[in-house]
């Protein structure tokens, strides 16, 4: 899985420092869900199916570095990856779960 990767450098102390990322919340999904690649025509095939509690926790792995203030934020996030690649989430679409958290449907995250 490819991962973000910082290096620093101090030319003068030849001292470096590397910081290993997170990788990105697609990669995550597909990698959860056992698919290699996201649907070409997302939104009318799908690749694959992914539990809310493996979005949960891709959510809380990503928290920290999303825009989100809180973890239902960050799982809206990750559903919208869902979205983009095709990916189905609880053997629904994932824009009907997406109108299902906003509409209170999950409560558990809160």
């Amino acid at each position: 899985m490819k991962v973000p990767v910082k290096v620093e450098v101090d030319s003068e102390t030849k001292q470096f420092t590397i910081e290993v990322g997170i990788p990105p919340t697609a990669a995550l999904v597909l990698k959860e869900a056992g698919v290699s690649k996201g649907s070409g025509t997302a939104g009318t095939d799908y690749v694959g199916n992914i539990s809310m509690d493996s979005v949960i926790k891709i959510a809380k792995m990503k928290l920290e570095s999303s825009y989100s203030a809180n973890i239902q934020g960050a799982v809206k996030e990750v559903i919208g990856s869902c979205v983009s690649i095709g990916m189905k989430v609880e053997n629904k679409p994932a824009k009907e779960v997406f109108i299902e958290i906003s509409s209170g449907k999950y409560e558990q995250f809160k």
